[in-house]
C-alpha cells in the first residue's frame, strides 16, 4: 500500500455526496422558512392563518432552539460534505434542538390546535431526518470518512 493512500484515509462514498447534498437542501428549506418567519416576511406569512402568524411568535428561548435546529442542520451538512468530524456534533445539537422546540409547541402550546395533525406529522418527519443525519454522520465518522 502506498504511503499517500495510508494517510488520505477511506475513499468518500458516492452516496455521501447525495445525502450530503439532499441534507444540504432541506436544511436550507428550513433556514428560508426560519428566516421567513423571524423577520415577519409578509409575503411569506400570506401562506398562513391569522392564528398561525401569532402561533409562530415564539418566546425567545423556543426561537433559540429553533435556530440551532435549523443552523445546526445547515452547518452539519456543509461539514458533512467537507468530510469533518464536527458534523456529528452538530447534527445531534440540531436533533435535541428540534425535540425541545417540538415539546414546546405540542406539549406547553397550542401547536396540534393551530398547525393540526398535519403539522405534527410533518414534525415527526423533521425529527426522522434530524436523527437519520445524526445517525448517518456517526456512521461515517467512525468508518473513519469523517476526519
Amino acid at each position: 500500500m502506498s504511503e499517500a493512500s495510508e494517510t488520505s484515509g477511506p475513499a468518500t462514498p458516492k452516496h455521501l455526496w447525495v445525502i450530503g447534498i439532499a441534507a444540504l437542501l432541506w436544511d436550507a428549506m428550513g433556514a428560508f422558512d426560519f428566516v421567513m418567519t423571524q423577520t415577519e416576511n409578509e409575503k411569506y406569512l400570506q401562506a398562513f392563518t391569522p392564528e398561525q402568524r401569532e402561533f409562530f411568535r415564539f418566546p425567545w428561548l423556543v426561537d433559540f432552539t429553533w435556530g440551532v435546529a435549523v443552523w445546526g442542520g445547515v452547518a452539519g451538512s456543509i461539514l458533512l460534505l467537507a468530510r469533518k468530524r464536527p458534523a456529528v456534533n452538530l447534527f445531534f445539537a440540531s436533533l435535541v434542538a428540534v425535540i425541545l422546540t417540538t415539546i414546546h409547541n405540542f406539549g406547553f402550546s397550542n401547536g396540534l390546535e393551530v398547525l393540526g395533525s398535519d403539522g405534527l406529522a410533518f414534525t415527526a418527519v423533521i425529527i426522522g431526518v434530524a436523527a437519520a443525519l445524526f445517525a448517518y454522520a456517526r456512521a461515517m465518522a467512525r468508518r473513519g470518512v469523517l476526519t
